[in-house]
């Protein structure tokens, strides 16, 4: 009688390691902070005494044209308050920043300024040039 000697080549299951690269691609993706800045073509305003600005911070987007954005979406000035209430709570921060275009009217800067304060945040900035960066 021949016995055949079975082959003894190592095989290797790999797939809980590609589990774990797929469960640690998420986590990073998830845990990681972005900087809110969306598509919009703004020209910032400039100021002397303009401070870095917290990265975690609510933003409020306000184009050339007055539309409002809120996380990259369009929003209607009368859904600002409310929709800001869910972020700041969500966010646990009452810091609120407002990215707007130098041309932006008084009157619309001080309307949104105005539903974020009703909305609970108890310190909105106005992100100028020098933060941008």
């Amino acid at each position: 009688m021949i016995r055949r000697r079975r082959s003894s080549a190592a095989e290797f299951d790999i797939s809980p390691l590609i589990d774990v690269v797929f469960i640690l691609l998420i986590f990073f993706m998830v845990s990681t902070t972005f900087i809110k800045d969306q598509q919009l073509d703004l020209e910032r305003p400039g100021a002397q005494s303009s401070v870095a600005a917290s990265a975690d911070a609510p933003r409020v987007a306000i184009d050339r044209s007055g539309r409002i954005h809120v996380d990259g979406l369009p929003v209607q000035p009368w859904m600002l308050q409310s929709r800001m209430r869910d972020l700041i709570n969500a966010s646990g921060s009452d810091t609120v920043l407002v990215v707007t275009d130098r041309r932006v009217s008084a009157e619309t800067l001080i309307d949104v300024v105005d539903q974020c304060r009703l909305a609970g945040a108890g310190n909105v900035g106005v992100v100028t040039d020098a933060e941008a960066s």
